[in-house]
């Protein structure tokens, strides 16, 4: 007969803990990083907009969010969060689902009409920002944060950039993306649309501007030769989801599919593109993919959600040649690393059209008219670690930059370049500050470890997914605050008192909420009882002085 094991670790009654006649030590608070904050590419501080959700303190956690993203709303539902990949409760039951408070705060304050704090600072200079996606968004956000004055050109008719024209609606509805862009134009921010950039040296000059962020999107697909005895219907993919999203927004019509479409490539925009189809009346949608999926781009999460709504994954193929209602693809294998080769086998697909998904580079045409500005081989402008170009006040980041293309890193380069743009318009070098020690899951004292599972968000049957109606649900306001209960506080004291109530010498002071403890030298022995009882381990021993 099983017994459930206590999960509650006995004391190590063997380690000597310095306590004496003489006092050797003594207990210091010591922050560290939470590895949540460490692995946030936003920058975001975690730790703290968790506590503040935790007590129910909603606005003012939103408020405390949006100093380092703006966009809790739209990263709440569109990041892959690596903060939960981090995260030290992983390791006991599962991670804080971080992404599901985040966007939880951004609705509430949607709904409820919040606005950032007043501006204390005024008097900036003139920015001009060329592109109007999440890099460019976030770089004007804390720019005009900063006190300066901002402008946003995009050559679409709608911001957003890829949040719009390559994320589908039942992923990021557009009223919380419009909602969320609209709060920065209220917060002064001047957005033009439709007005491309083309010199942009020219224009920095004519408008007055006394430096510039370039954030131009990966928009051009990359290209594939594929041999076409017939006319086949041949559209990439990037082209047909802007086509799609306009299609849904605006009531235009929707590209020409067939009722069997095809979709080259395993990233996830090709199960984007998969799945758009079939909700624009595709009857059948299929992947065709050279690689197998522990070798996808896609994340894993991704897949499985296109296989549930019906759509084939042809893994280890690849395209030959296309005639109008047939593919001929080519069956492969994977050498030792990875590397898809050719077997000689072939076999035909049915498909009406073939939609390309194989990644996106920048129109760098743009740069033709600034001398100095490099590039390299893969087609990236070669910038600072401050993000500027080799051209003074011209800076660059997002999609145009060296780094992995996903919304939160852009939203994180926006960040950073304002930082640093704001120190070169006052004539000064912005140095991030030093970081705490990050503390792992080895480093904390879970004395008393519960299963508490996390917070599962409601998702829509697949049988049901029909239209473009956001597929996932959020947490009620109860399941919020339980979510951030879950929350370990690592390597950062938030008052539980445990320290207050476990010395024996009562030499601990509490000095009011918020305000932390004080040790009474002349009481404390430097036995550790408090150190060691602290559960995130916001307590170090040092050698007493």
């Amino acid at each position: 007969m099983s017994r459930q094991l206590d999960m509650t670790s006995p004391p190590d009654l063997s380690r000597k803990t310095g306590t004496g006649p003489v006092r050797s030590r003594v207990p210091v608070w010591r922050p560290a990083l939470p590895p949540c904050n460490h692995a946030c590419p936003a920058g975001e501080n975690i730790q703290a907009w968790l506590s503040l959700a935790q007590a129910g303190h909603f606005e003012a956690a939103w408020q405390r969010l949006v100093e380092e993203n703006p966009f809790p709303a739209i990263h709440g539902r569109v990041c892959y969060h690596p903060c939960e990949s981090g995260c030290n409760r992983a390791a006991v039951d599962e991670a804080v689902s971080i992404h599901a408070i985040e966007r939880f705060l951004g609705d509430e304050a949607l709904r409820l009409g919040w606005r950032p704090a007043p501006l204390s600072c005024t008097g900036g200079k003139r920015v001009l920002v060329v592109g109007a996606g999440p890099s460019g968004l976030s770089c004007a956000w804390h720019l005009n944060r900063l006190g300066h004055r901002v402008e946003i050109r995009e050559a679409g008719p709608l911001a957003g950039g890829m949040l719009r024209f390559g994320i589908p609606a039942y992923r990021l509805p557009r009223e919380v993306l419009d909602g969320e862009v609209a709060r920065l134009v209220e917060a002064g921010v001047t957005l033009t649309l439709n007005h491309k950039v083309e010199d942009v040296l020219r224009e920095r000059d004519e408008g007055g501007f006394d430096a510039v962020f370039m954030a131009i999107g990966a928009h051009l697909a990359k290209r594939v030769d594929i041999p076409a005895r017939e006319a086949g219907r041949i559209l990439d993919a990037v082209s047909f989801l802007e086509q799609a999203s306009l299609c849904v927004e605006q009531g235009l019509p929707p590209p020409r599919l067939g009722r069997r479409v095809a979709i080259y490539g395993g990233g996830n925009t090709a199960m984007d593109a998969a799945r758009t189809a079939r909700r624009l009346g595709a009857e059948e949608a299929m992947i065709i993919y050279r690689r197998d999926r522990d070798h996808m781009p896609a994340h894993a999460f991704e897949a499985d959600e296109a296989e549930e709504e019906g759509i084939k994954i042809n893994w280890l193929r690849s395209i030959r040649h296309m005639d109008e209602s047939r593919i001929e693809v080519e069956e492969m294998t994977l050498d030792g690393d990875g590397r898809p080769v050719p077997t000689g086998r072939i076999e035909t697909l049915e498909a009406d059209s073939l939609i390309l998904a194989l990644g996106q580079e920048v129109d760098l045409t743009v740069l033709e008219t600034i001398p100095g500005v490099r590039v390299n081989q893969e087609g990236v402008v070669q910038v600072g670690e401050n993000l500027m170009t080799d051209v003074p006040g011209l800076f660059a980041g997002g999609d145009m930059v060296p780094s992995q293309r996903t919304v939160t890193i852009a939203t994180g380069h926006g960040k950073k370049a304002a930082r640093h743009m704001d120190a070169w318009l006052r004539g000064e070098h912005y140095q991030k500050p030093p970081s705490h020690p990050l503390i792992g899951h080895e480093g904390l004292h879970l004395w008393f470890q519960t299963r508490a599972p996390a917070s599962d968000q409601p998702v829509m049957a697949a049988a049901a997914r029909q239209d473009f109606r956001e597929i996932v649900g959020g947490l009620s306001e109860g399941e919020a605050r339980y979510e951030a209960s879950r929350c370990y506080s690592c390597g950062n004291c938030f008052e539980c008192d445990g320290c207050y109530g476990s010395c024996p010498e009562q030499a601990i002071e509490k000095l009011g909420a918020g305000l932390g403890y004080r040790v009474d030298p002349a009481r404390c022995t430097g036995c550790s009882a408090c150190h060691d009882q602290c559960p995130c381990n916001a307590i170090e021993m040092e050698e007493a002085r």
